[in-house]
């Protein structure tokens, strides 16, 4: 019987497995980085809004993040604020603005106006502003420099290998409770004995490795 395959058949299928190894994992890297990139995260990426407020204009003229965002202390979440809220300035300032049409006539008619969620987190994951805010970790560890967006943007790509970072050394991050709402403030060149003694102040439970467990996160 004559030979079905010539020799060179064998390495031939050799090569054709090792390239076929080589694509399946370089396929996979490549949609692991596709993931990750700004283009399906956000990350960097200024939102379009309804009106395009500025969170550096507003900080600069020394408005407190818990001026807006007023549950922030004491809840879960921290609230988007009301028309009413733009509306105690607003009334009085820029009252013919075009970029406030939007909020002028939500104000009247009274249909909330429908901002862009650039935060976002799963329905499986379970994220305490308060908890976070009461023991020393500020808005920008974070949310980024807010205080230099002009339209705000998702600055971290929220993925639980980032939280995880802050829970498994929450010395690294926290800060005085003081110092929580300035976004302006850059960490000290002592941070790590100043966040030890913060997470011992604090109460952080670190030493039981409770903040790693999944519960705390995924309930």
């Amino acid at each position: 019987m004559p030979q079905v395959f010539s020799p060179t058949a064998n390495t031939l299928s050799k090569v054709s497995l090792v390239l076929v190894v080589f694509l399946v994992a370089g396929g996979l890297c490549a949609l692991d980085l596709i993931h990750k990139s700004p283009y399906v995260r956000y990350t960097g990426v200024p939102r379009s809004q309804p009106v395009p407020f500025s969170h550096k204009h507003h900080t600069n003229m020394g408005i407190d993040c818990r001026y807006c965002h007023t549950s922030v202390e004491e809840s879960h979440f921290a609230n988007v604020p009301g028309t009413h809220v733009c509306m105690n300035c607003h009334n009085q300032l820029f009252t013919q603005a075009d970029l406030l049409a939007p909020v002028r006539e939500s104000w009247e008619t009274g249909i909330p106006i429908k901002w862009v969620r650039v935060n976002d987190l799963p329905d499986h994951v379970q994220f305490n502003h308060a908890i976070h805010v009461n023991k020393g970790i500020g808005c920008t560890t974070c949310h980024g420099p807010v205080g230099e967006m002009p339209l705000m943007w998702r600055h971290e790509p929220l993925f639980m290998k980032w939280c995880l970072e802050c829970h498994r050394e929450p010395e690294r991050f926290i800060r005085p409770r003081e110092e929580v709402f300035n976004p302006h403030y850059e960490p000290p060149r002592d941070q790590l004995t100043l966040g030890r003694q913060l997470v011992e102040e604090y109460q952080v439970p670190v030493s039981d490795h409770r903040l790693t467990d999944c519960w705390i996160c995924h309930r």
